[in-house]
C-alpha cells in the first residue's frame, strides 16, 4: 500500500463511488492512521469522518459512531466551524443510524446552528432536513413542517420538487391561520 496519504485518499474515494464501502472504510482508515502519526490531527480527524460516512453507508452505525467520536472538538481546536458542524452532523447520522433519536436531533440542531453561524445554506439546509424527518417520526409534526420549511429557505437552488414543497408547507400554514 502506498505511503502518500493523498493517493489513499484518491483509491479510498473511488472504493466509495464504487460502493465497496468495507474498501473505502479501511483505506480512509489507513490515510487517518498516516496523517496521526504526522501529528496531522486536522486531516486525520477529517479521515475519520470519511470513514463514519462511509461505515454509515455500509450498514455500520456503531462503527460509524466510534471512527467520528472527538472529531468535532479537533475542529473547534483548529478553529474549523464548518468541518466540526459537519462532524456534529456525522456523530447524529450515526446515532439516527442507532435510533438514538433524541441524541440525534440535539447535536443536528448543534450542527444547524454552527452552519448558520457561517452563513453555510447549502450544508445547513441537509442538516434542517435531517431535523425535520427525526421530529416528524418523533410525532412532532408542527416542528418537522417548520423545520423542513427552514430548509428549503436555506436551499440555494430549490428544484420543481422543492418548490412544490414550499407552496404545500405556506398552505399548510394559512390553514393553521399562521
Amino acid at each position: 500500500m502506498a505511503e502518500n496519504p493523498e493517493q489513499i485518499i484518491t483509491q479510498a474515494k473511488s472504493a466509495y463511488q464504487d460502493e465497496d464501502y468495507p474498501h473505502a472504510a479501511e483505506l480512509f482508515k489507513s490515510a487517518q492512521d498516516l496523517y496521526e502519526s504526522s501529528g496531522d490531527r486536522p486531516n486525520a480527524a477529517e479521515m475519520a469522518n470519511n470513514r463514519s460516512v462511509t461505515l454509515l453507508k455500509g450498514g455500520d452505525p456503531n462503527g460509524a459512531l466510534q471512527a467520528v467520536e472527538g472529531t468535532d472538538e479537533i475542529f473547534a481546536q483548529a478553529g474549523d466551524v464548518k468541518k466540526q458542524a459537519m462532524a456534529l452532523a456525522n456523530k447524529a447520522a450515526a446515532l439516527e443510524g442507532l435510533k438514538k433519536l433524541t441524541e440525534a436531533l440535539q447535536l443536528y440542531e448543534q450542527s444547524s446552528d454552527l452552519l448558520k453561524q457561517i452563513g453555510e445554506k447549502e450544508l445547513r439546509a441537509y442538516v434542517l432536513k435531517s431535523i425535520s424527518a427525526i421530529q416528524l417520526r418523533q410525532g412532532n409534526r408542527l416542528e418537522a413542517v417548520a423545520s423542513m420549511d427552514a430548509a428549503l429557505d436555506n436551499k440555494p437552488n430549490p428544484g420543481v420538487k422543492d418548490r412544490f414543497v414550499k407552496r404545500l408547507i405556506q398552505w399548510v400554514y394559512r390553514l393553521l391561520g399562521r
